[in-house]
């Protein structure tokens, strides 16, 4: 019997998540000085979460005749010195 595609496990979680567990929590909150030792644990304000995500640069006319271009000139620089 197969597995279904959704209960897969893709190299673990990936995806940012919207939770915190209180010890990264209290770690962000150190970071921006709004929580000291000493503070009570219990009651801790809210700590945004930000997702980032990076966006594929969109390649123009140009580069992609560049790219093509110059696999082409390395070959030949090769072929040239095993001509002596």
């Amino acid at each position: 019997m197969t597995i279904d595609k959704t209960l897969k496990v893709r190299a673990g979680m990936i995806r940012n998540r919207n939770v915190l567990t209180r010890g990264e929590r209290l770690a962000k909150l150190q970071e921006a000085e709004r929580w000291k030792d000493g503070d009570p644990v219990i009651g801790l304000p809210k700590v945004r979460v930000v997702k980032v995500s990076l966006k594929k640069k969109k390649k123009t006319k140009k580069e992609e005749g560049e790219e093509a271009a110059a696999p082409a000139k390395p070959a030949a620089a090769k072929a040239s010195p095993g001509k002596k």
